[in-house]
């Protein structure tokens, strides 16, 4: 009895089946009994004398299956391929699996996520991706939802050169992946502001937040990172009292790089079927629909059912915290210069005003606003060109030199009005530091020398120098 294929043979046998008959053959020439053929084989009695029957009646055929190289009975129906391949190549062409997958069933076509696989494998739309195994620590993760929580910003092409550019800021919690995440025109302070904002109003604030080492978040002095300084969005987490944590390379936040690996392969998918062309749109979409599923699907539970947020409080005025601010000196004529504008204060007047320092708070609603210690000041641009009123307060020596209008003066030549403003000198290339100057009179406002000042002849001091002058020559001196 011969255990190898024939060469009319179209059905190869397997090892195992080349083992079975290894094993049974010696039972039909009477050389081994049934009892160790069954323990050979760990197969029951009964199948061990199914067997020989069919090896006696077929031959050595007899051990492969009857529907070996025969269609399944659950197979697919071949009409629902044709259609699945499609539509794949007419919207999904380049969807993986699992997301054309579920595209699919949302159009009624109900195929399964292997046999998707394979019928894309097998028509050359899908590789199979082999990915390598890199050995790396795993570090757990935190046990409360708000302990740490991971922010970045993804650089991509969103919609794919249908519309606007724009960059994808994201935070995700650490221990349960819950993401808030939000498009911006760039990368810059007042998108990450912006972001922050919305988690703190929502869930209040963090214990720590893990980031890159971006400009945004280390301060840089010549090209390399400064801990002693500080920059805008690391002065804003001091003042709510979250921790920064600078992260040394990408694979350290893994978490909120693998979203933005999910992201990048769905979402830009989900803002081309949405026929998304601008950022609104796609902000709009994202709170609606994306971050809601993501949330739903890929959320886990935390280890401890504790929520580590800290409330917002009455000192933690967001407006103010999560705006740029830029420190500037009041001058004496209480005025402050800030981007080649000047902004002149308004009373009241606070103790230790002039020639101290203000913020300057420029927020993300666009307005501005100056704060002086904890007491915010009234201020108003002054226009290009106009002239600037007297430094406050007044003093007398600067006001103007009225005086009654006499009768035979002509009329319109009155050297003061009301409308006439009492102001300063202008600087007049000074820097501003020195003590303000009241206007000279009319008649003294072209002549900008100054000589030696000589008394009159009848001045008193003159009668008293010549009269003790002529005692002393009548009396010899």
């Amino acid at each position: 009895m011969s255990t190898h294929r024939r060469k009319d043979d179209p059905i190869p046998l397997s090892q195992r089946e080349r083992d079975i008959l290894k094993v049974l053959a010696p039972v039909v020439l009477g050389q081994r009994t049934q009892v160790e053929a069954t323990r050979l084989l760990d197969i029951s009695p009964r199948h061990v004398r199914r067997l020989l029957r069919r090896i006696q009646d077929g031959g050595d055929a007899a051990v492969i299956h009857g529907l070996r190289g025969r269609p399944s009975n659950r197979q697919a129906d071949a009409h629902l391929r044709r259609r699945v391949l499609q539509e794949y190549r007419d919207h999904f062409h380049d969807f993986g699996p699992t997301l054309a997958r579920e595209k699919l069933v949302e159009r009624g076509l109900d195929v399964s996520l292997e046999t998707l696989r394979r019928w894309l494998v097998e028509e050359g739309l899908w590789q199979p991706h082999q990915r390598r195994d890199t050995h790396r620590r795993r570090r757990p993760r935190r046990e409360c939802f708000g302990e740490l929580v991971q922010m970045d910003t993804s650089l991509h092409d969103w919609l794919e050169s249908r519309g606007e550019s724009m960059v994808l800021v994201n935070m995700i919690d650490d221990a349960t992946s819950r993401v808030e995440a939000g498009f911006y025109e760039g990368e810059t302070v007042e998108a990450h502001f912006d972001l922050l904002g919305r988690w703190l109003r929502r869930r209040g604030r963090p214990q720590a937040l893990y980031t890159d080492r971006d400009s945004i978040f280390e301060y840089h002095s010549k090209g390399r990172g400064d801990p002693e300084g500080l920059t805008q969005f690391g002065r804003a987490l001091q003042e709510l009292g979250i921790e920064l944590i600078l992260a040394r390379s990408p694979q350290a936040k893994g978490r909120v790089e693998r979203f933005f690996q999910t992201a990048q392969d769905r979402w830009v998918k989900e803002l081309r079927l949405a026929g998304v062309t601008t950022r609104q749109q796609a902000n709009a979409l994202a709170r609606s629909r994306l971050m809601p599923e993501f949330n739903r699907r890929f959320t886990v539970r935390p280890v401890s059912p504790n929520d580590a947020h800290r409330r917002l409080g009455p000192e933690h005025n967001l407006t103010a915290i999560l705006s740029l601010q830029h420190e500037r000196v009041v001058t004496n004529d209480y005025t402050v210069r800030f981007e080649n504008r000047i902004y002149q204060v308004g009373q009241p007047v606070y103790p230790g005003l002039r020639g101290g320092r203000v913020v300057i708070e420029l927020r993300l609603d666009g307005t501005m606003a100056l704060r002086f210690g904890d007491k915010y000041l009234k201020f108003e641009e002054v226009v290009a060109g106009a002239r600037l009123g007297g430094a406050a307060p007044q003093t007398p020596r600067s006001l103007p030199h009225c005086r009654p209008t006499p009768a035979g003066e002509e009329e319109g030549r009155s050297p003061c009005e009301e409308d006439r403003p009492s102001g300063v000198q202008p600087a007049g290339g000074r820097s501003g530091c020195t003590p303000a100057e009241p206007y000279p009179p009319d008649s003294e406002a072209d002549d900008t020398r100054k000589g030696p000042y000589r008394p009159a002849a009848n001045h008193p001091w003159r009668r008293t120098f010549l009269t003790e002058r002529k005692q002393d020559i009548s009396n010899g001196g």
